[in-house]
């Protein structure tokens, strides 16, 4: 292998000739294999070439933002690393259309040859969910454990520490402070329930009440899980609810960044598993998997719940407690005037 200062060839720099002599299968010559199962075989090595690079994207973006002070012009790196593993799903979601090019009968003329093999067997995809985080359907935890932090880990201590009406954590009466906020938050969502449920009914309908009731409920469980507040959720609502700050215009910036990035996988689950309906059926999959099934259960995996969640619990600008210490959110030099 020549070294950077022998400028070595294009083909040795990427290593072409190891490479491109890998996509035998099972058999010991290329020649052996028909064309379509050429083509499983290349589709799928490149996804987990592109699974290596999200999982790099997804540690530099984590380890950016693994601190115990993160610096503002540190947060755009983060985002950029996001951003690059965002594209990545979609390119992916798209390369499923190469893969559908494989009929039926062309799939079925070799599927016996893949044994027990199966992309539920895949460490890479293992490792790339859980340095997102821990994933929840239908309410339960699916823990992915691995010896290393995840982004959701990060990102909540991060959000632990948002300045709430320009309180910090450390301050001596930032309980109080952030117990306001979120009891007042309430007391308007809460009204606002009752206005909207009163609109909705011409008649007070006890059961349209109570359902805007629940919503509040709901609310309240979110910010105040165990009757206390919750910091980490107090933050991403006051971010979210207070976007047009400039100093959270990165913040904003970072968690929408998240959730997109969460969108396109689970968009690209979702084109996996239409994909093997499509070829396959119902069948059950090669490595005893319920095949589709399984496949459409992992499209309502969630890892950023928090962040989706507070969506549903959001009130409009103008219903808003009002901002205290606005000058902490200023740029530096910024006036008030």
């Amino acid at each position: 292998m020549p070294t950077p200062t022998d400028k070595g060839s294009y083909p040795e720099y990427l290593r072409l000739k190891e490479l491109l002599s890998l996509q035998s299968g099972w058999k010991e010559k290329e020649e052996n294999i028909s064309s379509d199962e050429l083509h499983f075989i290349i589709v799928h090595q490149s996804f987990e070439l592109w699974f290596k690079l999200v999982i790099s994207e997804l540690r530099q973006a984590r380890d950016t933002l693994d601190e115990s002070y993160v610096e503002e012009t540190k947060i755009p790196k983060a985002v950029h690393h996001m951003e690059r593993g965002i594209e990545t799903f979609r390119l992916m979601a798209q390369q499923w259309k190469v893969m559908e090019t494989l009929t039926p009968q062309g799939f079925l003329s070799f599927r016996d040859e893949l044994g027990t093999a199966s992309g539920f067997e895949s460490k890479q995809m293992r490792t790339m969910e859980a340095i997102m985080g821990d994933f929840w359907i239908d309410g339960k935890k699916i823990e992915n454990k691995i010896n290393e932090k995840s982004i959701q880990e990060v990102v909540t201590k991060w959000l632990a520490r948002t300045p709430i009406q320009g309180s910090l954590p450390n301050d001596s009466n930032d309980g109080q402070a952030v117990s306001e906020f979120v009891n007042e938050y309430l007391d308007i969502h809460l009204k606002l329930g009752e206005k909207a449920a009163h609109a909705l009914s011409n008649n007070d309908d006890d059961e349209t009440s109570n359902r805007f009731k629940d919503v509040n409920k709901q609310a309240s469980e979110f910010l105040k899980p165990n009757g206390e507040c919750d910091r980490a959720r107090a933050g991403l609502l006051f971010i979210e609810s207070y976007r047009e700050l400039p100093l959270l215009s990165w913040p904003r910036k970072l968690i929408d960044t998240m959730v997109e990035l969460e969108e396109s996988m689970l968009l690209w689950r979702s084109s996996h598993a239409r994909m093997v309906e499509r070829m396959i059926g119902r069948r059950i999959g090669t490595g005893g998997s319920s095949g589709v099934d399984y496949l459409d259960r992992t499209s309502r995996y969630r890892v950023f719940t928090d962040l989706w969640g507070v969506r549903t619990i959001l009130i409009k600008k103008e219903e808003l407690p009002e901002l205290k210490n606005s000058e902490f959110y200023s740029f530096v030099g910024e006036t008030n005037e």
